[in-house]
């Protein structure tokens, strides 16, 4: 049973998630060559892409269902959660059939992990609510969900289009790493 509190929330979900895939559908048409290509680069960003849209699914199913006045949320959660981490098993299988074993394979590997833990999570909770349909805190770790299911969808799709990356270990080795710590590595207007 979804909590009165929590309707307006499933609504904006919703709307979001539809808008999310609907700009995940304009992010993958302009890259459609790209994903099209036959090369290990390109099976990865078929992940990424197939992951921000399992993700943006899995928001907009449960939201949706979520609404539908009666006893939906519980087994919506089992299902779309059973449906991603197929999804997910077949991603991690994908990337080890690509035999790469690069610093990019590791980090897609350890983001389909977040989201395997976040569907299971899921799970477990649907399955809560299927046994006691009136547990409110299982709903809303549900609607919790519901947004991590978009930030992760959100990451995977700018990850997909090669939005730029600040990534604070990587910055941290470049500045230790800088060929003259004492700024004799100076650009060639700098003064001196």
């Amino acid at each position: 049973m979804v909590p009165e509190a929590l309707r307006d929330f499933f609504i904006a979900s919703t709307s979001v998630a539809g808008a999310l895939i609907g700009l995940l559908f304009v992010a993958i048409s302009v890259s459609a060559e790209r994903l099209s290509r036959e090369s290990a680069g390109t099976q990865v960003h078929r992940i990424r892409a197939s992951a921000a849209l399992t993700a943006f699914l899995n928001a907009l199913t449960v939201s949706m269902f979520a609404l539908i006045p009666g006893q939906k949320i519980g087994p919506t959660a089992v299902i779309v959660a059973i449906i991603g981490l197929l999804f997910v098993l077949a991603s991690l299988l994908s990337l080890i059939r690509l035999r790469k074993a690069r610093w990019w394979a590791v980090g897609d590997a350890l983001f389909l992990v977040l989201l395997a833990v976040t569907l299971l999570i899921q799970l477990t909770q649907g399955l809560v609510v299927l046994a006691q349909p009136r547990d409110v805190s299982a709903v809303q770790t549900i609607a919790t969900l519901v947004v991590v299911c978009a930030l992760i969808g959100i990451a995977r799709a700018w990850e997909l289009i090669g939005g730029p990356e600040i990534a604070l270990w990587r910055e941290l080795t470049a500045l230790v790493r800088r060929p003259d710590r004492d700024g004799a590595d100076r650009g060639p207007d700098a003064p001196g």
